[in-house]
C-alpha cells in the first residue's frame, strides 16, 4: 500500500437513504412514519484507483452503508435483511462464545450505536438471523441531535462482519441545533475512519493466530486507513468553515487526529470540537490534536479560510490520511462560531442510587494459551449482575487491571464522565486492597458533553454517572475493541421497571 500514489481519488460521500414507504407508528397508530428496507449484501468496492475491486460486505451494497437521517422525536422503522452469502470469507474462531459449529457461519444483527431504543430493537448479540432472514427494528429517536452509527453486532463474529464493511452513519437532527446555523449542506462532511490489511491483489486480509482451531487474535490494526471506504482520498473545499463528523469504525485502532499544511509543520491547523458521542458540547473546544477511540465520534469545525490555494492534510500522528484542496477564491462570509452550544446539566453525584466497582480483566486461557478478556471477572453466560432500576442514577467505576486502554460502551443510555484516578493495580490484584495514587483527573474538555463510549485507561479508575432512562429490558455493555468483545469482554445488563 505504501507504493500507491496518494490523493488521486475523490472522497466518496455516502448517499442519504430515502424511505421505501410510510407505515403506522407502532406506538402511535394515528401517525405514519418512514419505513426503510436495508439489505446486507456482498459488494465489490474500489478502495483506490490503482487497485482491483475488493470483496466486502455492505449495507445496501456500499461501504460505508448509506447515511440514515432523521429528526429528534420522529420515529422510523428499518427492515434489516440478510442477503449475504452463506459462507464467510473471513476466518471464524469456533472456540469463541456463541460461534459453535452448530451455528450458521454467516449471522447478523444490527445495532444503532448510541440510540435510545426498546430492547427488542437494540440488536442484542444473540438475536441474530442467517442469510434469508430479517428483522424490523423501531427507532423512536427521542434524543438530542447527534452523530450515531449502525453496525453489525452478531455474537462472536461482529469483529469479522464489521471488518468486512457492515457499518454506516445515522444522524439525528433537531430544531435547537438548526438554530445555531452550523455549517451544513455541502459544507457538512461525514468522515468514517476504518483501517484494513490488504494483500497484493487488493483483497482483505484478517490476521490469525496461526492455529486453525483457534485463529482469534487480541487486536487487529491495519496498515491502510480508509476514509469513507477510500484509501488516501482528497476533497475539494472552499476557503470557509466546514463541519466534519468523524467516526472511528476501526476494530481496534485509536487515532490521534490533527490537521496540517505540510507534514513537516506538524499540527498546524487549529480546529474546534463542537460535539462528541451524544451531541453538542456546552461550548466549542479549540484543539490541535484529538484522540478518537474505536466507536467514538467527534463533531469538528475546521476553518479553511486561512489556507486559500493550499492543501491541508488530515493526519494520524505523522501519517497523512486525507488531503483537503482549498480553493483560491474569495473567502465565504459566515457568521462567527457560536460561543455557546447546547447546555449540559451535570448529574449530581448525590443523586446516584448505587455505585458499582467493575473490573476490566485479562487472563490466560489454559485451553488455548490465548488471552481471555472479561468484565468484572465474569463470562458472558453467567447470570446478569447489573440490574439498574428504570429512571435511576448510578455511578459505574471501571477499574482497569489490564495494560490496554478499553473503550467501554453502554447500550441504551448516555452518560457523563466524572473523573479518572490512578490506583495501584498490582496491589489490588494480590490483596484486593484499593490504594489510590495522586489526585483524580477531570474529564478532557472534549468529554464535557454526553457520551456513550469512554476510554478506560490502564491503571486507572474511570468513573461515569448514568441515568438509566428510556426503556426497561436487557441490553449489553462491552469493550469496543471488537476482538476483545468477541472474547467475552461483553456482559448483559438489565434495566428493571
Amino acid at each position: 500500500m505504501e507504493a500507491l500514489p496518494r490523493f488521486v481519488d475523490a472522497l466518496p460521500i455516502p448517499q442519504v437513504l430515502t424511505p421505501d414507504e410510510f407505515r403506522p407508528d407502532p406506538h402511535d397508530p394515528g401517525a405514519r412514519i418512514a419505513y426503510y428496507r436495508v439489505a446486507m449484501r456482498a459488494a465489490e468496492v474500489r478502495v483506490h484507483r490503482d487497485l482491483p475491486p475488493t470483496r466486502m460486505w455492505g449495507y445496501a451494497g456500499s461501504v460505508p452503508g448509506p447515511t440514515i437521517e432523521t429528526r429528534s422525536g420522529r420515529g422510523l422503522l428499518i427492515e434489516w435483511r440478510n442477503e449475504l452469502p452463506e459462507k464467510h470469507f473471513l476466518p471464524i474462531d469456533h472456540t469463541l462464545c456463541g460461534t459453535g459449529m452448530d451455528r450458521p457461519e454467516v449471522r447478523t444483527t444490527v445495532h444503532v450505536h448510541g440510540a435510545r431504543v426498546p430492547s427488542e430493537s437494540d440488536g442484542y448479540p444473540e438475536s441474530w438471523y442467517a442469510p434469508g432472514g430479517s428483522a424490523v427494528h423501531y427507532y423512536p429517536n427521542r434524543q438530542d441531535a447527534t452523530t450515531l452509527w449502525y453496525h453489525d453486532h452478531a455474537m462472536g463474529i461482529e469483529r469479522l462482519n464489521q471488518y468486512a464493511g457492515l457499518f454506516g452513519v445515522f444522524l439525528v437532527r433537531d430544531d435547537f441545533e438548526d438554530a445555531l446555523h452550523l455549517p451544513g449542506g455541502p459544507h457538512e462532511i461525514p468522515l468514517v475512519l476504518s483501517d484494513r490489511i490488504f494483500d497484493e491483489r487488493g483483497q482483505l486480509v484478517y490476521p490469525t493466530s496461526g492455529s486453525p482451531e483457534a485463529p482469534w487474535v487480541p487486536e487487529v490494526r491495519g496498515d491502510a486507513v480508509l476514509l469513507n471506504g477510500k484509501l488516501y482520498p482528497y476533497l475539494d473545499v472552499e476557503p470557509r468553515r466546514y463541519r466534519l463528523r468523524l467516526l472511528n469504525a476501526s476494530n481496534a485502532r485509536f487515532y490521534d487526529i490533527s490537521f496540517g499544511y505540510d507534514i513537516s509543520l506538524g499540527h498546524g491547523q487549529l480546529f474546534h470540537q463542537i460535539g462528541s458521542d451524544q451531541g453538542l458540547l456546552p461550548s466549542p473546544v479549540p484543539q490541535n490534536i484529538l484522540t478518537l477511540a474505536p466507536a467514538e465520534r467527534a463533531d469538528l469545525v475546521v476553518d479553511f479560510s486561512g489556507a486559500a490555494g493550499q492543501n491541508v492534510f488530515l493526519q494520524n500522528r505523522v501519517l497523512q490520511l486525507m488531503q483537503f484542496r482549498v480553493g483560491g477564491g474569495v473567502t465565504a462570509k459566515t457568521g462567527p462560531l457560536p460561543a455557546l452550544l447546547r447546555p449540559v446539566s451535570k448529574i449530581p453525584e448525590s443523586t446516584a442510587a448505587k455505585t458499582r466497582k467493575l473490573t476490566l480483566n485479562e487472563y490466560m486461557d489454559p485451553r488455548t494459551r490465548a488471552a481471555l478478556m472479561l468484565l468484572n471477572a465474569t463470562r458472558w453466560g453467567e447470570p446478569v449482575s447489573e440490574k439498574p432500576t428504570l429512571d435511576s442514577v448510578e455511578i459505574w467505576s471501571f477499574m482497569n487491571l489490564t495494560e490496554d486502554t478499553h473503550p467501554i460502551h453502554l447500550h441504551l443510555v448516555r452518560f457523563q464522565v466524572l473523573d479518572r484516578q490512578l490506583f495501584d493495580a498490582d496491589e489490588y490484584q494480590t490483596s484486593q486492597t484499593l490504594r489510590l495514587v495522586g489526585k483524580a483527573l477531570p474529564p478532557e474538555p472534549g468529554e464535557s458533553g454526553w457520551k456513550d463510549t469512554v476510554r478506560a485507561e490502564p491503571g486507572k479508575i474511570t468513573r461515569i454517572i448514568v441515568r438509566f432512562e428510556g426503556y426497561a429490558g436487557r441490553y449489553v455493555w462491552h469493550c469496543h475493541v471488537l476482538e476483545h468483545a468477541a472474547n467475552e469482554m461483553m456482559r448483559p445488563f438489565e434495566v428493571v421497571a
